[in-house]
C-alpha cells in the first residue's frame, strides 16, 4: 500500500480489485505513482474525500449482467421486494428474480456491504425504485426498452414520441434516452441519425422496417405478422418529422448550457435541421410552429460576436485556491465552462513560479508551452529547459504526472496540490512547498464568529456549487472520464469543497494551543454541523462530522472529555448518520425524509452510480443494455428533484457578514494527514 494512502483510497483500491476480476474498471488511486491520468485520475479525485466508506470483502462486489442475449423474453429491471431487496434475474443461468439470496439470485448491492449485512439491507437502488423520478422525469414507471443497437434505440424513441409504442411512458423513456445517450451514442451520431430520419420520404424504410426487424429479433426470430402492412403502426411523413423535431428540442433543452459553450460546433445541427424543415413547409404546413421554435434555438445557440468573446476573455475567474482575492470570492459562484480563463501558478523545482493565464479546459501541452514562454524571458532561468512534464505534487509529497493530451487538469487538483513543471530527470527531486509542510500555531478566527453565521455561509456556498453542476456531469464523471465530450468541471469542485471542509475542521482545532479554547471550538463545530443538518445541507454536515472524526482530532482525549455531555450525545447521533454500515442506512433514511431544496452528500451519489455502472454491463456485443440506462436516469432524476426548489439566499451586507462570507469561501487548511497527526501529538502527547 503506498505511503500516505487514505482510508477511502484503500476502500476504492479493494473494490477496484474485486470489480476488475469481474470485468470492471481499473481504478485510479494505484495509478498515481505511475502517472495514471484521465478517467483514473477523475475516479481518484473521489478518494480525496476522507473516510465515509468502509472496507469490505471482495465477494460483495461481483458483477452481474442485467440481460442475456440468449434469453427469449425481454429482460425486466429488478424491483424492490417487500424486504427491500433488489435482485437481478440472471437469465443466462435460468434463475429468476426471487429473494435474491444464494448464488443464483444475482443480488445488486453496494460493494460497501459485507456478506452478513447483505441478507438484511436494501440495495442502493431501493431509493430510486421507491422514491420515484420526480421533477420532470415523468415518474419512475414504465418499461424500459429491450437491449438493442444505439441507432435502433434512437428509432424506438422516435416511435414512442410519435405515440405508436410505449405511449404511457413516453416522457420517462425520452428522459432516459436524453440523460444517458452519451454513454452509448455520441452526440455527433445522434445528430446524424435525427437528420437522416427527418429527410426520409414517406414510404422509405427508415422507421417501420427497422422496427419490424427489431421486434422479430426480440421474439427470437419467429412471427413476422407485425412487420407487414399493419397501417395502424406505420409512421407517416409528418409524424416522423414531428417526432424528430420533438426529440431534437428535448436534446437542445437538456444540453443547452453545454451546447452554448461549444459555439459553432453545436450550432451547426439546429441550423441544418432548420434548413431541412423550411424546405418541407410547403408539403407539411403543420410544421410551421416547430420551424419557428427551431429558428429560436438557432439564435439561442448562435456563436457570440467577437466583442462578446473579447469581453468574456477579460473576466478571469478564480478557482478555490488560486489568487485569493476578496472581491472575487464574494461574488456568487457561477458554473464553470471549459472556455473560462483562469490565472494559475506553475512552480519549478526550486519553488519559484510563473503565472499563466489559460482556458480551464486547455491541454497540458498548451500549459507547458505557456510555461516555456514565460521561462524564456525569466531572469532567474538563464538556460531554457528541455522537454518539460507537468506534475501535480500534494502536500504529502505524492506526485502524479500528466500526459500532454490531458485536459482540464485544474479542477482535478487536491486542496493543497500544486502544479510543477520540470524535466523528467528532476521528477524525484520535487518537494511540496515549505508552507505546506510547516505550520504556525495560533488562535482561530472562528472565535469571533457566530456558529449561525458560519453555518449559513456554508449552506449558501454549497448550494451555489451544487446548483452549478449540470445533471449530465454525474453521468460523464462515472461513465466516461477523459473520453467524455463534456468535462465534469463543477462536480470536481464540489468534491474538492467536501474535502476542504473536512480538513478545515481538523486544521482549526489542531492549531489551537489553549485547551479551553479548543473545547470551545469543538462545541462550535458540533453546533455548525447541527445547523447545516437543520438547513438540509448534508454535504457540509457530514464533512464537519467526518472532520471531527479525523484520527488526529478524535485522539484528543482531554479535549473531548472537557466537552459537555449534551454535545457529546449530539455528536454521537451525528456519527450514527455517518455510519456506513448496512449500506449507509441511517443516511439514506434521513435524506428520504427530507424535501427539496437539499444538498446531498455528493461522494455517496457517485459511489452509487459507480456501483450501478460496474455491476451491470453497458453493452453485450453491439446491444445496449437500456435497462441500465433507465436506472442511471432514475438516479439523475433524484438529483434533479433535490434542486427542484430554490434555496433562499442570504443577502445581508454588514461588515461582519462579509468578513464571515470571505472566510468561509477561502478556507486555509492543512490536508497532510501526517502533519495533522504530528500537531495532535504535540497538543496531547501519547502518554497523557
Amino acid at each position: 500500500m503506498p505511503a500516505g494512502m487514505k482510508p477511502l483510497e484503500k476502500f476504492l483500491k479493494k473494490q477496484t480489485t474485486a470489480l476488475t476480476r469481474a470485468g470492471g474498471f481499473v481504478g485510479g488511486v494505484a495509478d498515481k505513482a505511475s502517472g495514471g491520468t484521465g478517467a483514473s485520475r477523475r475516479r481518484a479525485s473521489l478518494s480525496r474525500v476522507v473516510p465515509f466508506f468502509r472496507e469490505t470483502s471482495p465477494e460483495s462486489g461481483q458483477a452481474r449482467e442485467v440481460f442475456s442475449p440468449d434469453s427469449e423474453d425481454p429482460p425486466s429491471w429488478p424491483s424492490a421486494t417487500g424486504t427491500g431487496l433488489v435482485t437481478v434475474p440472471c437469465s443466462a443461468n435460468g434463475s429468476g428474480s426471487g429473494s435474491g439470496s444464494g448464488s443464483g439470485g444475482g443480488d445488486v448491492r453496494s460493494p460497501s456491504l459485507s456478506s452478513d449485512e447483505q441478507s438484511s439491507e436494501a440495495s442502493l437502488i431501493t431509493e430510486t425504485s421507491s422514491g420515484g423520478g420526480g421533477g420532470g422525469g415523468g415518474g419512475g414507471g414504465g418499461t424500459p426498452l429491450p437491449p438493442d443497437t444505439p441507432d435502433n434505440l434512437t428509432l424506438s424513441v422516435l416511435d414512442s414520441v410519435a405515440g405508436k409504442r410505449h405511449g404511457h411512458c413516453t416522457e420517462t423513456l425520452l428522459d432516459d434516452f436524453m440523460l444517458t445517450h452519451p454513454i452509448f451514442l455520441t452526440v455527433d451520431r445522434l445528430q446524424q441519425v435525427l437528420l437522416q430520419q427527418f429527410s426520409l420520404e414517406e414510404g422509405e424504410g427508415g422507421g417501420r422496417e427497422a422496427q419490424g426487424e427489431r421486434r422479430e429479433r426480440e421474439r427470437g426470430g419467429g412471427g413476422g405478422g407485425e412487420t407487414g402492412g399493419d397501417s395502424e403502426g406505420v409512421m407517416d411523413g409528418a409524424e416522423r418529422k414531428q417526432a424528430v423535431l420533438n426529440v431534437a428540442f428535448r436534446y437542445l433543452d437538456t444540453y443547452r448550457e453545454l451546447l452554448q459553450e461549444e459555439g459553432e460546433r453545436s450550432n451547426s445541427f439546429p441550423k441544418e435541421l432548420y434548413m431541412c424543415a423550411v424546405q418541407e413547409l410547403s408539403r407539411y404546413p403543420e410544421l410551421v410552429e416547430d420551424v419557428l421554435k427551431l429558428q429560436r434555438w438557432t439564435e439561442i445557440l448562435h456563436c457570440p460576436s467577437d466583442e462578446e468573446k473579447e469581453s468574456r476573455k477579460k473576466q478571469v475567474r478564480p478557482l478555490f485556491r488560486h489568487f485569493r482575492r476578496i472581491d472575487a470570492c464574494l461574488q456568487p459562484r457561477e458554473a464553470f465552462r471549459g472556455s473560462d480563463e483562469i490565472f494559475c501558478r506553475v512552480y519549478t523545482p526550486d519553488h519559484s513560479y510563473v503565472t499563466i493565464r489559460s482556458r480551464l479546459s486547455c491541454r497540458v501541452g498548451e500549459i507547458l508551452a505557456l510555461v516555456r514562454e514565460k521561462l524564456q524571458y525569466s531572469e532567474d532561468q538563464p538556460v531554457l529547459p528541455g522537454n518539460l512534464v507537468l506534475v501535480a505534487v500534494t502536500s504529502a509529497g505524492e506526485k502524479a504526472v500528466f500526459r500532454p493530451s490531458d485536459e482540464a487538469v485544474f479542477t482535478t487538483l487536491g486542496v493543497n496540490t500544486h502544479l510543477f513543471a520540470c524535466e523528467a530527470s528532476e521528477l524525484d527531486s520535487l518537494l511540496p512547498l515549505p508552507e505546506e509542510i510547516h505550520w504556525t500555531p495560533g488562535d482561530s478566527k472562528l472565535h469571533d464568529m457566530s456558529a449561525e453565521e458560519v453555518a449559513n455561509q456554508l449552506v449558501v456556498f454549497d448550494w451555489e456549487l451544487f446548483s452549478c453542476v449540470h445533471e449530465v456531469e454525474f453521468v460523464c464523471y462515472v461513465f466516461h472520464g477523459e473520453q467524455s465530450r463534456w468535462r465534469p468541471l463543477n462536480l470536481e469542485l464540489v468534491l474538492q469543497r467536501c474535502s476542504e471542509v473536512q480538513h478545515w475542521v481538523a486544521t482549526e482545532i489542531l492549531q489551537c494551543q489553549s485547551l479551553p479554547k479548543r473545547i470551545q471550538l469543538l462545541r462550535k463545530f458540533i453546533k455548525i454541523a447541527a445547523l447545516c443538518k437543520q438547513q438540509q445541507d448534508l454535504l457540509s454536515f457530514l464533512a464537519v462530522v467526518l472532520g471531527l472524526d479525523n484520527p488526529a482530532v478524535s485522539r484528543l482525549r482531554l479535549t473531548w472529555e472537557g466537552l459537555p455531555g449534551k454535545f457529546r450525545k449530539q455528536f454521537q447521533q451525528f456519527e450514527s448518520i455517518a455510519d456506513p454500515s448496512r449500506n449507509h442506512k441511517s443516511y439514506r433514511d434521513l435524506i428520504t425524509s427530507l424535501r427539496p431544496p437539499l444538498i446531498p452528500f455528493t461522494p455517496l451519489l457517485l459511489k452509487d452510480l459507480t456501483f450501478l455502472h460496474e455491476s451491470c454491463k453497458t453493452f453485450h456485443g453491439e446491444l445496449v443494455n437500456f435497462e441500465k440506462m433507465h436506472k442511471v436516469a432514475e438516479m439523475v432524476r433524484i438529483i434533479r428533484r433535490y434542486r427542484s426548489s430554490q434555496l433562499a439566499m442570504d443577502t445581508e451586507t454588514s461588515p461582519s457578514h462579509l468578513q464571515t462570507k470571505a472566510y468561509v469561501r477561502q478556507l486555509q487548511v492543512i490536508d497532510n494527514q501526517n502533519l495533522l497527526f504530528d500537531m495532535s501529538c504535540k497538543l496531547e502527547p501519547k502518554d497523557t
